[in-house]
């Protein structure tokens, strides 16, 4: 057998001294004390161990398959009966427009199926009556404009009108969700953008997926150096994210250092490579979920995993922020919010596929997004 290669002996080295890094051992450390012991939640001794986090090597550096479950059954707060509407959360998505309506639905209405209270959707006119006909459940604000409905002369005040009318309503959400159905009209990414810029300044946790990706790979500012950004890119658009930001290819050989680096590079965010295994790093731990879904790829299933994190994180916030730790010990409330709603989907998925099979579509997996809660994290009666 040959030996390894100076590179490669260099590159496990860089590995290995991060994963014993002081900063490394005290994230491993806060993910464990967050999460309790097996039989505090119900499992045996010999189901997955009672740390949060299992380490395994993969490409030479320190990656920790979550244990998801458990994440969930911490941070998912029980129902009680003292709480009014809104507690458990309020949700927004950004996005819909003529020609897409059904991605800001899947993930508005993901959202109050994991257990949101209230959900809803600011998108164009156009996209407003076809969203609120898909369910009532939804609270539609049909306030975002197209190029081709405003004369150039009208940009400013419109675009001015616009903000101001999202922004009555900022404070409300506990985590938006930008880019669903989004499209790529010029004018309606110019609008949002000033919507992720004024949910930034109100510290407003912020899921971007789909055309909300599109947007701030071309404008990194939008999300640079914010600990509350969460981005949730699919094969596809992780490879241009990583072309954009670190200049090189896609390397699946040194895979969770590559995904350190994007989210170092970008400063700060929550990262989550949507994949076989779902990768999840913050720029200083890689966690990863690999629990099996289903075969079955149909579209949409990204919108119910945006919908879901958005949930989870805010759960997660709430959760950290309500259990006093000095501020720089905190675990990323976006990272257990991403592994839990990639753990959710991915149940919701399988079992929707055991019904289904080769007909199962996104409506059918978000019907299962409850009974995949109930099962790993019972509700009281």
């Amino acid at each position: 057998m040959s030996r390894p290669t100076g590179a490669w002996q260099h590159h496990q080295h860089r590995g290995h001294m991060w994963a014993t890094s002081p900063s490394f051992r005290r994230q491993l450390v806060l993910l464990r004390t967050l999460l309790p012991p097996p039989t505090a939640v119900g499992t045996s001794s010999t189901s997955s161990s009672s740390s949060s986090l299992r380490s395994r090597a993969m490409a030479g550096s320190a990656v920790y398959e979550a244990d998801a479950e458990a994440v969930v059954r911490r941070i998912t707060p029980p129902l009680d009966r003292t709480r009014h509407k809104g507690q458990a959360g309020k949700i927004a998505v950004i996005g819909g427009c003529r020609e897409y309506t059904g991605a800001p639905y899947f993930a508005a209405i993901s959202a109050l199926k994991v257990g949101a209270d209230l959900s809803h959707v600011f998108c164009t006119k156009d996209a407003a009556t076809v969203i609120k006909s898909y369910s009532p459940e939804l609270i539609v604000h049909p306030i975002l404009e197209e190029s081709y409905s405003v004369r150039d002369d009208e940009r400013a005040y419109v675009s001015s009108k616009i903000l101001t009318e999202v922004a009555k309503w900022m404070e409300r959400f506990d985590c938006i969700v930008v880019g669903p159905g989004l499209g790529r009209d010029s004018f309606l990414l110019d609008c949002v953008s000033n919507i992720m810029r004024h949910a930034r300044q109100a510290n407003i946790p912020t899921v971007v997926d789909g055309d909300g990706l599109f947007l701030i790979t071309n404008n990194l500012g939008l999300v640079e150096h914010n600990p509350l950004a969460i981005l949730t890119p699919n094969v596809y658009e992780y490879k241009r994210l990583v072309q954009m930001v670190l200049n090189c290819d896609v390397n699946e050989e040194t895979a969770s250092e590559q995904l350190t680096a994007l989210c170092q590079k970008i400063g700060g965010v929550t990262i989550m490579r949507k994949g076989k295994a779902d990768l999840i790093s913050d720029g200083k731990t890689v966690t990863q979920v690999s629990t099996f879904g289903s075969p079955r790829r149909c579209g949409g299933q990204g919108d119910i995993l945006s919908g879901s994190v958005a949930v989870f994180s805010s759960w997660a916030r709430h959760f950290i922020l309500s259990n006093v730790q000095p501020t720089a010990e905190r675990v990323n409330p976006m990272t257990l919010g991403c592994i839990a709603g990639s753990l959710l989907l991915r149940k919701a998925a399988s079992l929707a596929f055991e019904k289904n099979k080769r007909s199962t579509v996104t409506t059918d997996i978000i019907e299962f997004l409850g009974k995949s809660l109930q099962d790993i994290c019972p509700a009281e009666h």
